[in-house]
């Protein structure tokens, strides 16, 4: 590294130099020459701000020669991607401005922050959501200062973010969500930048495919710019290397039509303007075609949509060597340039040589605001991208036309008597939601909702397609209000760029499956948690799972079906955002739903099956027992008024609750004597304290429940752990005995499946007996017979290929 002096051992002539002298050359296009200067200003001081965010926490204008304490302790900042950022960006102002468009911007690329950061302060946006951070000197030391600094902002586009959507830190999303905003907002033009980084991702891969799924009578339109500057963190990319025809094969195979715009390391600026600008003309002409052939002249079919495909250098504009090492237009300028420049006096020369390279004279005035020209080039109010409403979805969020779900609720005149698929029922009050929020709610699922016995809904909708049909397709339609594709990545993107855009939807998936989503909620809840600390950001509909096909009722299809998991998953998240919900039967999966569909900033998750399962509740009852979340079951039990169950007997899930049911009934036949409690549990949150969870019932509440020194014997959907991790605080954790999926899994009979994890009705009696002091030596032959009974269940499944009838047909006897 450098010394303090420039010799050949250091950071000095030779060894570092910054970017070459700033000249903007005449050149020809669609920019006069006047808008071609502001334009480039505009681009050099978004550069400018940006570099100084990475850098520095003092002398922001550079009013003095740069001094160790002027620059960070600790370089934190991605320097690559964001020239290219802030130049998209500009050029989309300007086609706004021209154009009055409805627009947003999603930045793919990796933690390119210091761009949309730099771009909302320009835009006057910055101050207005963070009025100390102003525009003026003081505001950009701030500004400055706070970026990637403890306390401060992340390096990411995140929630602090103005105008965005679309959380940095992950890669693989922006397409879906550029997508998922544009649906059902016909006004609306997406601007997404794709990193080339990313585009290598498996989700961005299968995301250019969502065009298929936009129609341009009713969608708005993205514009995606696939970003080549050549490199990952150490790596060049795939697509910037492949050769160039194999590459537009590859777009116009995916049905784009891909305008090539391309900047080397000597490029000058005009004609890197000229060129974008022609090509932002060409796409936005295009769409703009596109959608008057949809709107006015109804024409059908898929159109191929433009795109832009964007070279430029890795970190143009930035140092051209460090150190001996070529730095700009290879992977080195991917973070910091030069990591050094608070203790190596060679390398913050550099650094000041850069910064003073972009002007910053001409950029700002005396007092630090940006100069009048620049003010002026942005569009105003809510057209400036930073500002949009779009991009903050609270601000036109409306509430759902929720049909009363009571209407919809089956007879319950004994409970566990008759038969409903939950998930059937549930259907068709979702067929009239559908039907009553036409412009604001979508059903996703990957080719699932039918599977699922959602189909009530293709009564009043079709699957949304645009591409090619033939005879004997199902219920495709290009107004759909369904979106089926076989990825729950892009179900679950499209799924949140709809709801971070301010509308409402229900995402349906098999259980085992949904654990491919688990970055992407991870992400998101992440989103949600830091969204609900800023102040200026509006509250979203809640994003809402419906898992079912589940571990229990997978049988048929084995072990690769069999995984409840994602309980787990959701529970390692902030308690304020995530909820959990087991619901027992058919009413009360209708009560559950509908409190989801009317919530707000939350991941909602529930868990219910398709098959035929038994109904204990009634509507009224099963709106009380689920707004309790938690509720003693009287009928199912055998306590005595006033005396303390002998146990307590306690289940969550629907298979659970009916192995649960049975053991009851079970112990009611074979031990009379004994007393039980049967408890159900319909909102999982509810086992925590009330202090880790707003749902968390106080230690004097549990107890109530689940006492202070009886045994517990608890029949869980998932894996057993998960209770025990929720209940390791309270007075009778050592009591609780929890009985779950074990990860033992096959194909098999439903019945074996429970006897496989020793779910089931006979094991839980068994577990009852163990623990319940003194009543082993006074119950071994009943204990025996459960045992037995055991052994004649499997053996009739392996006999008959199905199970006992008198499982099969079981119904609760009271």
């Amino acid at each position: 590294m450098g010394g303090d002096t420039a010799t050949d051992d250091g950071a000095g002539p030779g060894r570092s130099e910054a970017p070459r002298g700033y000249v903007l050359a005449d050149a020809p296009g669609p920019l006069d020459a006047d808008l071609l200067r502001r334009l480039d200003a505009w681009w050099r001081a978004a550069n400018y701000l940006s570099v100084g965010q990475i850098y520095l926490m003092d002398n922001p204008l550079l009013r003095r020669p740069l001094e160790p304490g002027d620059v960070k302790p600790r370089l934190l900042g991605h320097w690559g991607t964001t020239p290219g950022l802030n130049l998209v960006y500009a050029h989309a102002n300007r086609v706004i401005r021209e154009r009055d468009l409805d627009a947003i911007y999603v930045m793919g690329p990796g933690h390119g922050g210091p761009g949309p950061n730099a771009c909302a302060w320009l835009e006057g946006t910055y101050t207005r959501r963070y009025p100390a951070i102003r525009q003026d000197e003081e505001g950009m030391r701030r500004l400055f200062r706070q970026f990637s600094f403890p306390g401060g902002v992340p390096s990411h586009v995140a929630p602090e973010t103005p105008g965005s959507i679309h959380e940095g830190g992950e890669l693989g999303y922006s397409l879906l969500h550029a997508y998922g905003a544009a649906l059902d907002h016909p006004g609306l033009t997406v601007f997404c930048v794709v990193g080339d980084g990313e585009a290598e991702t498996g989700p961005l891969a299968a995301s250019w495919h969502v065009n298929k799924f936009v129609n341009p009578a009713r969608d708005g339109a993205v514009l995606p710019i696939l970003h080549l500057n050549g490199y990952k963190i150490a790596n060049p990319t795939v697509l910037a290397r492949i050769p160039d025809d194999d590459l537009q094969s590859l777009l116009r195979g995916y049905g784009y039509d891909p305008v090539p715009v391309v900047i080397g390391l000597d490029t000058n600026p005009a004609e890197a303007h000229q060129a974008l600008a022609a090509a932002f003309d060409r796409c936005l002409d295009r769409i703009a075609g596109i959608q008057a052939d949809a709107r006015e002249r109804g024409k059908g079919g898929l159109p191929r949509w433009p795109m832009v495909v964007l070279r430029s250098p890795k970190g143009w504009t930035g140092p051209r060597l460090v150190d001996g090492q070529q730095v700009e237009g290879t992977f080195r300028a991917h973070q910091v340039p030069m990591a050094e420049a608070r203790d190596d006096t060679g390398h913050r020369e550099v650094l000041e040589a850069w910064l003073r390279a972009y002007r910053p004279g001409e950029l700002f005035d005396d007092a630090g605001r940006p100069v009048g020209e620049l003010l002026g080039l942005p569009p105003a109010g809510d057209r400036r991208m930073s500002a949009n409403p779009v991009a903050n979805g609270g601000d036109l969020l409306r509430d759902l036309e929720l049909p009363d779900f009571r209407d919809y609720g089956v007879e319950v005149a004994v409970p566990g008597r008759q038969r409903h698929s939950a998930t059937r029922v549930l259907g068709a009050w979702l067929r009239d939601v559908v039907a009553a929020n036409a412009d604001q709610f979508l059903l996703f699922g990957p080719d699932e909702v039918a599977s699922n016995r959602l189909s009530d809904v293709f009564a009043v909708t079709g699957r949304e397609w645009m591409a090619a049909t033939v005879d004997g397709d199902d219920h495709l339609s290009r107004e759909g209000r369904v979106v089926e594709v076989l990825s729950e990545h892009l179900c679950q993107g499209l799924l949140e760029g709809y709801l971070l855009s301010g509308r409402h939807g229900l995402f349906t998936c098999y259980e085992a499956f949904i654990h491919i989503v688990d970055a992407m909620f991870n992400q998101h809840a992440k989103w949600l948690e830091a969204a609900s600390a800023i102040p200026w950001r509006r509250e979203i509909a809640s994003l809402n799972y419906l898992l079912t096909s589940h571990v229990w009722r997978q049988d048929h299809n084995g072990a690769t079906h069999q995984d409840p998991g994602f309980l787990d998953v959701v529970l390692n998240k902030k308690p304020d955002i995530v909820r959990v919900y087991l619901p027992p039967d058919a009413n009360c999966l209708l009560s559950v739903a509908d409190h989801c569909l009317r919530s707000r900033q939350y991941v909602n998750v529930i868990v219910a099956g398709k098959q035929p399962e038994l109904t204990y509740l009634g509507v009224d009852e099963a709106v009380a027992h689920c707004t309790r979340g938690i509720g003693v079951w009287e009928w199912a039990g055998t306590e005595r008024r006033g005396e303390l169950p002998d146990l307590v007997l306690a289940s969550a899930g629907d298979v659970p609750t009916l192995e649960a049911l049975a053991a009851a009934a079970l112990i009611r036949e074979h031990l009379p004597e004994i007393s039980v409690r049967f408890v159900n549990v319909v909102d999982l949150m509810r086992l925590l304290p009330a202090e880790e969870h707003p749902h968390g019932l106080s230690d004097v509440e549990f107890d109530a429940l689940f006492t202070t020194d009886r045994p517990v014997v608890f029949a869980f959907h998932g894996y057993p752990w998960l209770v025990h991790r929720l209940t390791y605080r309270r007075h009778n954790h050592h009591n609780i005995h929890v009985r779950g999926y074990k990860e033992n899994g096959t194909t098999t009979t439903p019945f074996d499946m429970v006897m496989l994890n020793d779910l089931d009705r006979y094991h839980l009696v068994a577990d009852a007996i163990d623990r319940v002091p003194g009543l082993g030596p006074r119950a071994a032959g009943v204990r025996q017979a459960m045992v037995d009974a055991r052994t004649s269940a499997r053996a009739w499944t392996r006999q008959h290929g199905d199970d006992i009838p008198a499982v099969a047909d079981w119904r609760w006897p009271g």
